[in-house]
């Protein structure tokens, strides 16, 4: 019997009535509380109806919805039958969808809301394999001729019927799990080609819970993990899991949108993140501090001088402050920190792990100043999330950490970072020859990052393989470093670095278009669309003035000498997005081709 099939009972043998999972309720949207007894139960319903459904062992099952409880729920009840989950984006499209239920012979659906239903009863004619969907949100409203289509209390129905021999082969398969069972198939975002299934066994999982278990302590009596991140997303995923094997409870966010209202309600100690989260939170409280009176500024000033000279020079390096500082840190944090980190919904933070891009030094620097315990780390689906992260003490600004207990990693030709350990994935679904590219005979997984390791081994991370650019002049340009500088600006909400094959580099600039238009009012520029505002010359000028000043001690080779301002984001429905938020560098490259092509013709004039 592997591990995860013991972990719900044991948990609410231990826990009993103590509360698991919050969620909002969905028809009050009120915080609600399922405790581990009451998960145990759902989870035994759940492994019954879904033998009644028919899924055998190492079938695959699909949740295709936001985060809910559910989701957690049919995981382990798909764990009890030997079956295999397979998650996908609630924000996937049909065909992102059709393709993984495809490739992975999917046979039993849940979907979220009505869009993801609308979606699978079109996937029902497509997919041969999938016999059953079931809906989670009881708001779904049923098409007037699905007469096959359960709702989650049906589904749940299901289990009352079963008798002593249905519970005996669940039983039976629960015992014949083996560490060696596939546990998940999370499919890869595809930023190049179609997206791979990655197979983690349970394995795997195991080998990552013991191993952020030596490197991370959590209170399972105070601490709360806030999931803000999808399910499907391997980072949320293992982080989530880590908190189930430790009794911490996880407060379930259903809406992305509604992240700031559910971080201030829920009042997290702990919560994964990607950068974006952090690059909002900075430009909102230097935004503030910006209009703050000159005598708070300049108490601020002091704080974070006083913070950083703390947090950063003598805890960071594990040395004693010296009781000045730490007299004058207690004042600042008091008068201060606490009421910013109060604003936010973060005042009993611990931990904060962050990871799926770069975040810029300096808010790296800014956020633990105020007592924001982010912890940078670096990963991928394929080596079931964290490879490394920041330790409690001796880590170095500008790395992601030391690997984890365990994981070894070493740099490539090229110099790719290559992962080797007991978290590495046992190889992709259906797809042999991919798995041989880059999974070498002796374990050694190619990452297709690029980076390099310091002398105290930490691991800094410089690019993604794939996206280094070589100007026309023989210069390599690293956009996701361009990309992430300009992403801290206030102005800038999304940026496409152009250069590969160029004689210089360029960019795509989505704005912030509130903050663009609070600009326009304030300078009182007239305009009656985003189109107008976009183009405007003293708009322009004045985003180029800012990059301007992000690179001045950059190498001219490196620097943006055009750009342009778009009047729509990239979006994942576009296709320009993946459902991590990564560029999809192809498809941006082809559908703004006229426009990139614009900023290189030798009659370009710069806007003024």
């Amino acid at each position: 019997m592997n591990k995860f099939v013991e972990l719900i009972p044991n948990q609410a043998a231990r826990y009993g009535d103590r509360e698991a999972l919050r969620f909002r309720d969905y028809e009050t949207q009120v915080w609600s509380s399922i405790t581990w007894q009451g998960m145990q139960e759902l989870v035994d319903r759940v492994a019954l109806a879904l033998l009644a459904c028919g899924v055998e062992e190492q079938g695959r099952i699909s949740v295709f919805t936001q985060n809910c409880p559910e989701i957690l729920i049919t995981h382990f009840g798909a764990f009890y039958n030997r079956a295999i989950p397979v998650p996908i984006y609630a924000t996937s499209s049909k065909d992102e969808a059709a393709y993984i239920v495809n490739d992975a012979a999917v046979t039993v659906l849940f979907a979220g809301d009505q869009r993801q239903y609308d979606i699978a009863r079109q996937l029902v004619h497509e997919c041969p394999s999938l016999k059953q969907v079931v809906t989670l949100n009881p708001e779904v409203r049923h098409a007037p001729d699905d007469h096959s289509t359960l709702t989650w209390k049906q589904f749940l129905g299901l289990a009352d019927g079963a008798g002593p021999e249905q519970m005996a082969v669940v039983e039976q398969r629960r015992q014949a799990g083996a560490d060696t069972d596939i546990m998940y198939l999370i499919y890869t975002s595809g930023t190049t080609g179609v997206p791979k299934g990655v197979m983690l066994t349970h394995s795997n999982f195991n080998a990552a819970m013991w191993a952020h278990g030596e490197r991370i302590a959590v209170d399972d009596a105070t601490d709360v993990s806030l999931s803000f991140l999808p399910f499907s997303h391997i980072f949320e995923l293992g982080w989530t899991m880590f908190c189930l094997t430790k009794g911490v409870r996880v407060a379930i966010n259903y809406n992305p949108k509604e992240i700031q209202k559910a971080v201030r309600e829920v009042r997290p100690s702990c919560m994964c993140s990607v950068p974006r989260f952090w690059e909002k939170v900075y430009t909102a409280v230097t935004d503030n501090l910006a209009a703050a009176k000159p005598v708070v500024r300049m108490l601020f000033k002091r704080a974070i001088a006083v913070g950083r000279t703390r947090n950063m020079k003598y805890v960071r390096a594990g040395r004693k402050v010296p009781a000045i500082i730490e007299k004058q840190y207690q004042y600042f944090d008091k008068k201060v920190f606490n009421r910013l980190r109060s604003a936010i919904g973060l005042e009993n933070g611990r931990f904060f792990p962050t990871a799926g891009a770069m975040l810029s030094d300096n808010i790296t620097e800014f956020l633990h100043s105020v007592g924001i315990n982010i912890v940078i780390g670096y990963g991928l689906s394929e080596t079931n999330a964290s490879v490394c992260f920041y330790e409690t003490t001796g880590w170095t600004l500008g790395t992601i950490g030391y690997p984890i207990p365990g994981v070894e990693v070493k740099i490539g030709e090229q110099n790719e970072i290559l992962v080797k350990g007991p978290t590495v994935m046992k190889g992709y679904y259906n797809k042999p020859d991919e798995t041989a590219a880059v999974l070498e005979p002796d374990g050694w997984f190619h990452t297709g990052d690029c980076g390099e390791i310091n002398e105290r081994g930490e691991l800094i991370m410089t690019e993604r393989l794939k996206d280094l650019y070589k100007t026309s002049n023989g210069k390599y340009i690293a956009p996701q470093v361009l990309e992430t500088m300009l992403g801290q600006d206030k102005f800038i909400e999304q940026v496409a670095i152009i250069g590969d094959g160029r004689k210089y580099v360029s960019a795509l600039i989505v704005p912030d278009f509130n903050e663009l238009k609070a600009y326009a009012q304030k300078k009182k520029i007239e305009f009656h669309s985003v189109e107008e505002l976009v183009n405007n010359p003293t708009v322009h000028r004045m985003i180029e003035e800012r990059i301007e000043g992000y690179q001045k001690d950059m190498a001219s080779y490196e620097q943006i000498k055009r750009f342009v301002l778009l009047p729509r984001p990239f979006t994942m429905e576009n296709g320009e997005l993946t459902n991590t938020l990564k560029i999809r560098r192809a498809v941006i490259n082809k559908r703004y081709a006229v426009l990139i092509d614009a900023l290189y013709a030798a009659d370009y004039r710069k806007k003024k």
